[in-house]
């Protein structure tokens, strides 16, 4: 493939969600994901997920936006990737959180569909 010359890097550096209760979000995340959660770390307008990829994940409770009006994504935002898609399944299941999309399974390649706490669709996917 021939690349052209740009300024802007091939790759994606955050993703942003927007939620109405960053606190909330922030611990849901957090326990989602298995990573650390303190909720005196927790700044409004937005707070960073330790990630421990090259991609970021932003919360973003636009206090400093009051004209701002949250409306949720009913299609895929991004994705989270797992090794074991049932293992996830059961995980995300056994947390009571909304499941949209039972898993599809394309050969190898199999998903799953939920929602966060604001309604935003997700996706976690094996490949």
């Amino acid at each position: 493939m021939n690349s052209i010359s740009s300024p802007i890097a091939c790759k994606v550096n955050n993703v942003f969600i927007h939620v109405s209760n960053l606190e909330k979000s922030a611990e849901w995340y957090s326990d989602l994901l298995g990573v650390p959660f303190n909720k005196h770390n927790i700044e409004s307008p937005v707070y960073n997920i330790p990630i421990t990829s090259e991609t970021g994940l932003t919360l973003d409770d636009h206090t400093f936006d009051p004209e701002f009006k949250l409306r949720a994504s009913d299609h895929v935002l991004f994705n989270f990737y797992v090794k074991d898609i049932d293992e996830a399944y059961e995980f995300v299941k056994n947390k009571g959180i909304t499941i949209v999309r039972e898993i599809e399974r394309i050969g190898e390649f199999a998903y799953f569909n939920f929602k966060d706490l604001d309604g935003n669709v997700l996706m976690i996917c094996n490949c």
